[in-house]
């Protein structure tokens, strides 16, 4: 099987799409990342960063109805694949793994 590698804003943008589930789109997205993160985040670096794993087939799309506060314009919301939570999880494995090979400091 072919490993597709995601870079940190990647992993974190995809785990943002998960714990928002079924509610994440760009603004959520990126209001989520900054409130986590404590980073500032553009809307333009989470829609790029959304355009690659949905290339990657981590994350699918859909576009949701068109509402009157958004002048009548839909929403594009994001949801996390099969191959997107199989990726996490083996992230998430190796960091762990790495983590309980690092040695205990000395008291």
């Amino acid at each position: 099987m072919k490993r597709t590698y995601l870079g940190e804003f990647e992993e974190i943008v995809l785990l943002t799409v998960g714990v928002l589930a079924g509610e994440a789109y760009g603004l959520s997205i990126t209001e989520e990342l900054e409130k986590e993160t404590g980073r500032s985040v553009s809307l333009s670096a989470v829609h790029a960063a959304l355009q690659r794993l949905q290339e990657k087939g981590m994350v699918s799309s859909h576009m949701g109805g068109a509402t009157a506060e958004r002048g009548g314009r839909r929403k594009r919301f994001f949801t996390v694949t099969l191959a997107g939570v199989r990726a996490l999880a083996e992230i998430r494995d190796t960091r762990n793994h790495l983590w309980d090979l690092m040695p205990k400091p000395a008291v």
